[in-house]
């Protein structure tokens, strides 16, 4: 024998000597002649050089065809249900594989094999009693194999061969071929999944390292939500990922979302009950959808799931409180989430509802220093410079006595009047700084406005901005708050049931002895039938019976403007 044939044999001793025992008894078997027994191992090898699963896949299907010497081929990864949750094919065209239509979902011949894992070799593919017929544009399909691909015992998916080359029917020989090759593809599944679970722990753990590493640098809660979301959509490799935060014990606000339109999400307010989250708020579990489009537990909110297809929702608990719901969502045709995938997103989320709840601690201890804050200076204004005011006020009315000019002695008088309004407008902001300390401030006009537009952002479906400013809680008296609070509820509920907005802005401002709310949206404007004025004549009627007024107008985003103004004085 030859030096090279030397070296061809010891190159194929030292290729089998890496194969598992079972699958070497399995090529024993089928070694018939050299050539086949070269393209079997050279298709055993090849779906075992790599290590990223989908790429495994891919090689295991494009081996069967080669060996078996088929036209078409198919690999089907069963998930929950006997379901189809991925189709990987091999033969057809773009333009045919477009023109079936969905991919299938495991019935019919791909059904039997599923319920039945047993090889399954048939002359004529339609006289099965499982067959359903082919679909419409469909390539004819007459001679058929399958095999079921098993990892660690369990059935993982079906290796399916169709249309034998030259119009032959598949025998016993390509049987045995493509078993030993689902052997071998059990195996390299097998790697490739233990690799992506070690490489994703190593990921999820430098993710939690990451967050904790935000916390102690000062990060704020929105920076940490954004954190969660980036870290665990980029890990399991997703197209939509929303975080949703509990917003009553009812409903639930979208506080963060990215990746494919995410804007459609944002700010929504949804209930528990008809919403995916609210659906594994409820399960206290990861919950997955291979469809989310269609998925029968959303029933609620604006249409907002077109092209996404796997889903999961895990809720994020500390203890016996749920933090929010991480969804997270891939595009339609993408392989489903897995138990391996869900089961580390599971502790991620913990980890991360623990990080939000420290953030949230660390606010609480900063609100605090500042109250205490505020009372120390609410003290000092009181106990010091009001009593100095004070004084200077007594020296100057005894000095008003001793002044002969006139023009002096008004001024001495204006200058007392003075330092009387300074002494109001301080007790005035030691009440504001005293207010939320002493619990008043949770009925003022402020907290009643925040209540009003949370209310109103379940019937807009979207979360409104909101600015105040001044001393609305001190300086607005009853009467007019009372006019405020109704004034704001009607311009809202005509936003929602005219404008069709997606935005809105809402600006409350006390200064210079007046009161200015503006109700700003994108809607469609003010529409051009008077009869739907009779809202907004009940509005200028209660600005005029305060002595003010309202106007309305065309807004800077194309929709509505309402400027409704109103002295603190009541006439």
């Amino acid at each position: 024998m030859s030096d090279n044939g030397t070296d061809r044999c010891s190159a194929e001793r030292r290729r089998l000597s890496t194969l598992p025992e079972d699958l070497l008894g399995r090529l024993d078997v089928v070694r018939r002649g050299p050539a086949e027994a070269a393209l079997l191992l050279e298709a055993v090898m090849s779906v075992g050089r790599g290590l990223d699963l989908p790429q495994v896949l891919r090689r295991i299907v494009e081996a069967a065809v080669v060996v078996a010497d088929a036209e078409y081929g198919a690999l089907g990864v069963v998930g929950d249900g006997n379901r189809l949750t991925q189709f990987l094919t091999v033969g057809a065209t773009a333009e045919q594989r477009a023109a079936i239509g969905p991919l299938p979902e495991g019935h019919g011949i791909l059904g039997e094999l599923i319920h039945h894992p047993e090889p399954l070799r048939l002359a004529e593919l339609s006289e099965h009693p499982s067959s359903y017929g082919l679909p419409p544009n469909h390539p004819p399909m007459h001679s058929f194999l399958g095999v079921p691909i098993r990892v660690r015992d369990k059935v993982f998916g079906n290796l399916y061969l169709t249309e034998k080359r030259g119009g032959r029917e598949f025998d016993a020989e390509d049987e045995t071929v493509l078993s030993t090759l689902a052997v071998a593809a059990g195996v390299a599944i097998e790697n490739a999944r233990l690799y992506a679970e070690t490489r994703d722990r190593q990921r999820w753990q430098k993710a939690n390292n990451e967050i904790v590493a935000g916390l102690l640098s000062g990060a704020d809660d929105a920076h940490v939500q954004q954190m969660i979301v980036d870290h665990s959509s980029h890990i399991l490799d997703t197209d939509l990922g929303v975080l949703a935060l509990p917003a009553g014990e009812q409903s639930l606000r979208v506080a963060l979302a990215s990746g494919m339109d995410a804007e459609m999400h944002r700010g929504l307010i949804l209930p528990r009950e008809g919403s995916f989250a609210g659906a594994a708020l409820d399960a206290g579990e990861p919950i997955t959808s291979l469809d989310v489009a269609h998925d029968p537990r959303i029933t609620k909110g604006p249409p907002r799931w077109t092209g996404l297809g796997p889903a999961v929702a895990v809720p994020m608990q500390t203890g016996q409180r749920t933090r929010g719901v991480l969804l997270l969502a891939r595009v339609r045709g993408r392989p489903a989430f897995t138990d391996s995938e869900t089961s580390p997103l599971l502790a991620f989320a913990g980890q991360a509802a623990l990080a939000m709840e420290l953030t949230e601690r660390r606010e609480s201890a900063k609100q605090i220093a500042l109250l205490e804050e505020r009372d120390r200076i609410a003290r000092d204004l009181h106990d010091l410079a009001i009593q100095r005011l004070f004084a200077t006020g007594m020296t100057l009315q005894s000095v008003v006595r001793l002044v002969e000019q006139p023009q002096a002695s008004e001024r001495l008088l204006r200058a007392v009047d003075d330092l009387d309004e300074t002494i109001k407008i301080i007790r005035s902001t030691i009440f504001g700084l005293r207010a939320r300390e002493s619990g008043r401030a949770g009925q003022g006009l402020r907290a009643r406005t925040r209540n009003t537009v949370e209310q109103a952002a379940r019937t807009l479906g979207f979360q409104p901005s909101l600015r105040m400013a001044g001393l609305i809680d001190t300086d607005v008296p009853t009467e007019i708050a009372e006019q405020v609070i109704a004034v704001l509820g009607e311009a809202l509920s005509n936003v929602a049931r005219h404008a069709r907005a997606t935005a809105l802005d809402i600006s409350m401002v006390v200064g210079e002895g007046a009161l200015d709310l503006v109700v700003s949206d994108n809607g469609v404007g003010m529409p051009k039938d008077s009869g739907t004025r009779s809202g907004l004549d009940n509005l200028a009627r209660r600005a005029e019976k305060l002595g003010g007024e309202m106007s309305v107008g065309a807004s800077r985003q194309g929709g509505t403007r309402l400027n409704w103004r109103v002295p603190l004085r009541i006439p």
